[in-house]
């Protein structure tokens, strides 16, 4: 009887089939730097150049034709040269038909032309299948393999199978393929690399604006006013004394900002009685842009915290604390402990602590890592209940130190409030507000509108 004996030779891997080679009208940097990442993932490589010369910039192993020989080698033709040149390949017309051509350039501002630089190519070669991508990778992160921050990729495109085998290429170079719709979403992906952090310009210039006025105020109030009226210099406290009194402020005033908008959208549903009108659109930028206030908040918490830790080492303290100790051995009397001002200075103490803890927990969960690993609901929880319950805490922690200056006639220098006080008019007015919409009378339309309900519906005939 025959047995049968399994071979023991070891299958063979299946070669890969051969890439198809990719055409790439220009030799400057951009087009350079993606000819070496494409032969680096396996693709051959022609240039369509002016000049059929090779040159010592290009990667070794690349063609160099002119570009109706180029565009014959290729079904991918990559477009890197600029807006300006695109009326010569017009006379290519026929040899790009079918062809399909990725557009990659990008303008020198924002909306320079009524229409996008791809849209602009489609109309002078109808017969090509135009696709936009690559404008949002820099030549030095192709070149270096830096492109942890900038492996996205936007592709656009109205022809869907053209669109697909651009993203499949983008893939193939170990890159991150966004899918951004029909040709008409060029304009804004061209519009992407020209902003300058644009989430950002409302917190910033807002956080600026406040630290101003908070300098000057401090200033006046603690400088100032001593020079003119004690004809004492107190001009050290710029250095740590006034900043510590702003970024505490800060912090608080831009945290209460976060959470205004979602009370204003909450009353603006409640008086329209829909949820299916836009908001304004100061008020939509406003809540996009409301995790980089946050961010700033916490910084200015953070710089705060850095800033009493290191009191008890000033100068200034270390005089005070010495000069009492003095007096008291001098008139041979000690003070008793005041258990009422102990208790006020643990517990604004404990409560900073607390609402910086909270503080944190925001701002960690914020982070892009931490938050797509939590649900909808869990992320919800974090940033509006924990967040309200740090805004409470840290408009507690200013109270409890500064209640007991509130009827100070001497806390109001030249009749000017203390800075904490002016702090605490926002805080204070958002969880009022919030407090208000909690009412079951508030609260429970409120949530229909949230889930579809309206007052007064309109259906279309």
């Amino acid at each position: 009887m025959s047995k049968t004996v399994p071979s023991s030779m070891a299958l063979a891997p299946s070669a890969s089939p051969p890439k198809e080679p990719v055409c790439i009208f220009g030799t400057g940097d951009f087009g350079r730097a993606l000819g070496h990442k494409l032969l680096q993932s396996g693709y051959p490589v022609v240039y369509g150049s002016r000049s059929t010369q090779g040159s010592s910039l290009l990667p070794s192993g690349v063609e160099v034709l002119s570009h109706a020989e180029a565009a014959q080698k290729a079904a991918i033709i990559i477009v890197a040269i600029q807006r300006q040149h695109y009326p010569f390949l017009t006379s290519l017309a026929e040899l790009l038909r079918g062809k399909i051509l990725v557009d990659i350039s990008n303008n020198l501002k924002l909306n320079q032309y009524p229409e996008s630089n791809a849209e602009y190519l489609a109309q002078l070669l109808p017969g090509a299948r135009v696709v936009k991508a690559f404008n949002t990778v820099s030549a030095w992160a192709l070149q270096s393999g830096a492109l942890d921050a900038s492996r996205q990729v936007f592709v656009c495109g109205d022809d869907l199978e053209a669109k697909r085998k651009v993203m499949d290429l983008v893939h193939a170079l170990g890159l991150t393929p966004v899918d951004q719709g029909s040709l008409l979403a060029a304009q804004e992906i061209e519009n992407y690399p020209l902003q300058l952090f644009p989430m950002w310009k409302f917190p910033v210039f807002l956080s600026l604006g406040l630290t101003t006025f908070f300098f000057f105020y401090c200033l006046t109030t603690d400088v100032i006013y001593r020079y003119v009226q004690e004809k004492r210099d107190f001009s050290f406290l710029l250095a740590i004394s006034i900043p510590n009194r702003i970024c505490p402020i800060l912090a608080l005033i831009l945290l209460a900002v976060v959470y205004l908008p979602g009370v204003l959208a909450a009353i603006l549903q409640l008086y329209r009685g829909t949820k299916y009108r836009r908001f304004p659109a100061w008020l939509d930028r406003w809540m996009l842009c409301r995790k980089q206030l946050g961010l700033v908040a916490l910084a200015f918490a953070s710089v705060h915290v850095l800033y009493t830790l290191v009191i008890p080492i000033r100068s200034f303290v270390q005089w005070r604390i010495s000069t009492y100790t003095i007096s008291q051995a001098l008139s041979n009397k000690t003070v008793p402990l005041d258990t009422t001002n102990a208790w006020i200075s643990d517990s604004y103490l404990a409560l900073g602590i607390l609402g910086f803890f909270f503080f944190v927990l925001l701002g960690i969960t914020s982070l892009p890592s931490v938050s797509n690993s939590v649900n909808w609901r869990e992320f919800r929880f974090v940033q509006s209940k924990l967040g309200y319950l740090t805004l409470i805490l840290c408009t507690a922690h200013t109270m409890v130190y500064g209640g007991k200056w509130f009827l100070s006639p001497s806390s109001y220098k030249w009749y000017l409030p203390p800075p904490y006080m002016l702090a605490l008019i926002l805080p204070c007015a958002v969880l009022v507000l919030k407090f208000v919409l909690v009412f079951p009378c508030l609260d429970k339309p409120l949530t229909q509108i949230r889930q579809g309900w309206e007052r007064n519906p309109q259906y279309p005939e």
